[in-house]
């Protein structure tokens, strides 16, 4: 599967720009400011329906413009696939499929797997929980559609939940049988989400202590652990028991919107005693990790971006993982660097097709 061209309008800084791509390696170069990055997001866009550095979705549109407009085409199985995600002011964000409109964007969360490697993952280490909750959801969501729908359900019921507990707060009232309607539900819920992230985090694993070994050839151990309030009781006791907290705090403070994943390094949280180089390589494993985990989910490679990843690794590290597409079935693969001679002398030490963009 890969992208064979990309259009733009609209886009960031691009009023109009068009891209023709090689089926392996594509490297975006120049300095700093010239839309490098750009390009990548808008190849994330086509296959999550939103960007992976700016949640606010008018804040792409390209300033004094009232629109924008992403045009991929793909060969999938053999197959060509048009992608087309319009953005416009004043109205509702659309991702079309061979010219048939997706009722939900949702749906077509997974038909492109892709993975992205951003100087930004770095708030998976530093940021607070949720940034390591929409790592596993995104994950996961890309290889079962149901656990999505699950998601969206528990996200909207606790919303009500909430809500509820804030007007019972506001207007010195209660009602157990209305809250016990929205427990129920989240209860529900909630056990499902639980028992698949926890599925996860076992399969998950071992493929990314495999993908560390390479990258730190060794030197360290690593490790993940999910941490969850639902590992010693179900939700539906944890709701019931702690009632009383929630309608003082007017929120619901036990669930699976609690869950963390713990990043160790020799037994040690990686946050407080890795370094900035190992914090980088486990960085790096974990996505790759998550590119092997989507590839036995799909049955065919994800797209890999890279994004500034001299920023996280020296050139022989990079080489290490470029070259990645000579003895393992990689598939399509996008770099930006601001160095046009570093980039094309690592793509050119593996036997594969390439082309340089200079932007």
């Amino acid at each position: 599967m890969h992208l064979t061209s990309l259009a733009l309008v609209n886009f960031k800084n691009f009023e109009a720009q068009s891209f023709e791509f090689d089926a392996k390696i594509n490297c975006f170069v120049g300095p700093n400011g010239v839309g490098k990055t750009n390009v990548l997001d808008a190849i994330y866009q086509l296959s999550f329906g939103k960007s992976y550095f700016n949640p606010i979705a008018l804040q792409n549109i390209k300033h004094g413009e009232d629109f924008l407009v992403i045009d991929g085409n793909y060969q999938k199985n053999d197959v060509s696939e048009h992608v087309v995600l319009g953005i416009k002011k004043g109205q509702k964000k659309t991702i079309k499929r061979n010219g048939k409109v997706y009722d939900k964007i949702s749906d077509h969360i997974g038909f492109i797997p892709l993975v992205i490697i951003s100087p930004s993952d770095r708030d998976l280490i530093i940021e607070g929980s949720e940034t390591r909750r929409k790592f596993i959801d995104g994950v996961i969501a890309q290889g079962d559609s149901q656990y999505l729908r699950q998601l969206l359900d528990y996200q909207k019921t606790l919303s009500q939940r909430n809500a509820l507990l804030k007007y019972f707060f506001l207007n010195r009232t209660f009602n157990e049988d209305s809250l016990a309607i929205y427990d129920d539900q989240l209860s529900s819920l909630g056990q499902a989400i639980h028992k698949k992230r926890k599925q996860f985090i076992e399969e998950f694993l071992p493929i990314f202590i495999d993908r560390y070994a390479f990258i730190s050839q060794g030197k360290e151990t690593v490790g993940l652990s999910y941490k969850s309030q639902l590992h010693d009781s179900t939700l539906a006791d944890l709701l019931e028991s702690h009632r009383e907290r929630d309608r003082a705090t007017q929120y619901s403070n036990y669930g699976i919107h609690k869950d963390d994943l713990g990043f160790d390094i020799d037994g040690h949280p990686i946050k407080k005693f890795g370094s900035q180089g190992q914090q980088k390589s486990f960085l790096i494993a974990l996505k790759l990790a998550q590119f092997d985990f989507l590839k036995r989910l799909s049955k065919q490679s994800p797209i890999l971006l890279l994004d500034d990843i001299f920023d996280k690794l020296d050139e022989t590290r990079v080489g290490q993982i470029i070259g990645l597409v000579d003895h393992e079935s990689f598939g399509q693969i996008f770099i930006s660097d601001t160095h046009s001679e570093r980039t094309e002398n690592v793509v050119k030490s593996v036997h594969q097709s390439y082309k340089i963009f200079n932007l």
